[in-house]
C-alpha cells in the first residue's frame, strides 16, 4: 500500500470506532478477546475543542462553540501506537478505540476487522436505517390546488 492509501484506510477505521456506538463497541471488543499488554501513553483525559461552522456550509468559517472529546494514546508490547479522540466522556470508549487503532497496525488487523470495526459499522448502519424509517413515517406530501383565472 502506498501511504495516501495507509492514511485513508486508517481514517477509515478511525472513524468507525469514534462514531460507533459505546454499547456496541464495548461489546464488540469483549467478545473478541483481543486485549493486548500495553502502556499508557496518555490516559484517557476529557476536555474540549472549539468546532467551527461556515455559513450555507460554503461561506467563511466561524466558532460554533465548544464540544466534549475524550482522547487517549497506548503503545501495545511490539511498539505500535494507537490513539484516540472520540466525542463525549467515555473514558473506557477511548480506550477501546486506541487499542483498536494499535492493533489494526498489527498483523491482528485482520481479526480487528472482523470481530469489531464490521460489526460495529453494520450496527451503526441499522440504526441509521433505523431512523430513517420513523422519519419517513412521519412524512407529510403537501400540494397546492391552483384555483382558476375567472
Amino acid at each position: 500500500m502506498n501511504e495516501m492509501s495507509e492514511i485513508n484506510a486508517r481514517k477509515g477505521w478511525m472513524e468507525s470506532l469514534a462514531k460507533a456506538p459505546s454499547a456496541v463497541l464495548a461489546q464488540a471488543w469483549q467478545q473478541a478477546s483481543l486485549a493486548d499488554e500495553f502502556e499508557w501513553l496518555r490516559a484517557p483525559e476529557t476536555g474540549t475543542v472549539m468546532v467551527q461552522g461556515a455559513t450555507g456550509g460554503t461561506g467563511a468559517a466561524f466558532n460554533l462553540g465548544e464540544m466534549t472529546v475524550t482522547r487517549c494514546a497506548v503503545r501495545l508490547a511490539d511498539g505500535n501506537i494507537g490513539h484516540a479522540y472520540i466525542a463525549g466522556r467515555d473514558r473506557k470508549k477511548a480506550e477501546i478505540a486506541a487499542l483498536c487503532d494499535a492493533l489494526m497496525q498489527t498483523e491482528s488487523a485482520a481479526a480487528v476487522r472482523r470481530k469489531i470495526i464490521n460489526p460495529v459499522d453494520e450496527a451503526r448502519r441499522a440504526l441509521r436505517a433505523s431512523k430513517a424509517g420513523k422519519a419517513a413515517a412521519t412524512k407529510v406530501d403537501f400540494f397546492t390546488l391552483v384555483r382558476g383565472e375567472d
